[in-house]
């Protein structure tokens, strides 16, 4: 990564693993992971436990299957899963709910995991790549790291996209 740690704040965003619509009398919230869900998540955890990704602080829509994505990952990258952070703002968000939930972070977290839904995260994924991508799959991944020591002023920051890493991309 290319900016000195002390001003450095980075942000990973990971879409849900693959859900279920096979039952119709379980509302969106509470739909679950399909086992390729859990698998391809599972696929993208050791990813970034290889690479020694370890945010500081997780944070998930309070969506099941998101929810059930963050302890996956958590999970295998040994983060303490009763610290996941919970939040009704990234069920159904916008790119600026992303944002709003990035600047309320204490200054003191240098990195962040958040946990979340389509369309909301490839529109966040696409205000800094470029050429902008299709669509973030479920678990997919996509980092950025920003110039900055203050959350609240990281859109007016330089910025550098790490990298957007799709399951197929990873051996099976």
């Amino acid at each position: 990564m290319f900016f000195s740690r002390k001003a450095r704040k980075t942000v990973y965003i990971m879409r849900h693993g693959k859900s279920s619509w096979d039952d119709y009398t379980i509302g969106d919230h509470e739909r679950e992971l399909l086992e390729t869900g859990v698998k391809r998540s599972l696929r993208v955890a050791e990813f970034m436990k290889a690479k020694s990704i370890s945010p500081q602080l997780i944070i998930s829509s309070t969506a099941r299957r998101a929810l059930d994505t963050a302890r996956i990952v958590a999970d295998v990258i040994d983060y303490d899963k009763d610290k996941i952070e919970s939040s009704d703002n990234l069920y159904h968000a916008s790119v600026d709910d992303v944002f709003a939930e990035l600047y309320a972070l204490d200054n003191e977290i240098e990195s962040v995991m958040i946990f979340g839904h389509n369309p909301c995260f490839t529109d966040f994924v696409n205000e800094f790549v470029k050429p902008e991508i299709d669509n973030l799959p479920t678990s997919g991944l996509a980092a950025i790291s920003f110039k900055n020591d203050k959350w609240e002023e990281i859109t007016n920051s330089k910025y550098k996209f790490e990298f957007v890493l799709f399951p197929s991309m990873l051996r099976k």
